[in-house]
């Protein structure tokens, strides 16, 4: 296989210039000044198009949820620039960038209230990126809606709406999480092994709404998995990184050519060394 176009370190300007997402320069690093300081994302560049489904793959320590996490707001980057849609966000916090972003995080327990309803738990996702309330949120008009975008899940919730989210499943809630974060059509959707937690019966079933989801609404999305079956099953490119930076990047035909070998020898040709992290190799694509 022929590499020498999917080795990235800098600029992807491969990927023109209307872009959904732009990250330039990213530099995050944690512990500054201290012997614990580590660098998490090392000058990191990515460009990101309208419509592209990016499977982001990396052994621990990659930097992979700390991309998720400088995109959403949640850790502000030392260095470069954050752009959404056209609007440096870089210093926006999480909450003003609500109104760009869904997010799937990998523990169910994080994307859902426990002690809310499954109907407060939409009314507020329905309001994300505005000032919030529930007085205007909840009306019989909502709870259609509501229903409405709970039936395809198959899990009877729409008749449970005044069910506490705490007393549901992981994969209830789960499912749950993954139609509050895109119930308001998003302009990034955000996936952060959303999946991994939950048994394999159960994550095929999360998967195959957010599939659902995606492919329905066109959702831009970057979704990070630590297993390269999925990282090429998945998406319409993908990215590897490795010590904070991406190091390769494929997409459209070649990526659906590519096999599990061909992105190792992509990884070792780019790395400079062997792949260590069997895990990522080893590992079932239970999606």
């Amino acid at each position: 296989m022929d590499t020498a176009g999917d080795k990235v370190v800098g600029s992807l300007g491969m990927h023109g210039t209307e872009n959904i997402l732009e990250l330039t320069d990213i530099t995050k690093i944690f512990s500054m000044g201290t012997v614990d300081e580590v660098t998490a994302l090392d000058n990191l560049n990515l460009k990101v198009k309208p419509g592209e489904y990016i499977t982001i793959i990396g052994s621990n320590g990659a930097g992979k949820t700390t991309l998720l996490n400088v995109v959403a707001g949640t850790y502000p980057p030392e260095r470069g620039r954050v752009i959404i849609q056209g609007d440096d966000v870089t210093n926006f916090s999480e909450y003003r960038r609500a109104k760009y972003i869904g997010r799937v995080h990998q523990d169910p327990k994080v994307g859902t209230g426990a002690n809310l309803t499954i109907e407060e738990n939409m009314a507020f996702a329905s309001l994300r990126g505005q000032r919030r309330t529930l007085r205007r949120a909840i009306n019989e008009k909502r709870k259609r809606y509501f229903r409405d975008l709970l039936i395809p899940l198959g899990l009877g919730l729409e008749e449970r709406l005044r069910t506490m989210v705490g007393t549901l499943s992981s994969g209830q809630r789960q499912s749950i999480a993954v139609t509050m974060a895109t119930m308001t059509e998003p302009v990034l959707l955000l996936l952060d092994e959303h999946t991994a937690n939950l048994d394999p019966k159960t994550a095929q079933t999360v998967f195959d709404l957010t599939e659902m989801i995606i492919q329905r609404e066109k959702l831009t999305t970057l979704m990070i998995t630590h297993n390269m079956e999925c990282a090429l099953r998945y998406g319409n490119r993908l990215i590897m990184m490795h010590r904070g930076k991406i190091i390769v990047d494929i997409d459209g035909e070649r990526k659906s050519k590519l096999k599990i070998n061909d992105l190792v020898s992509a990884f070792e040709q780019a790395a400079g060394e062997k792949l260590a992290d069997e895990s990522i190799l080893l590992s079932r694509c239970e999606m």
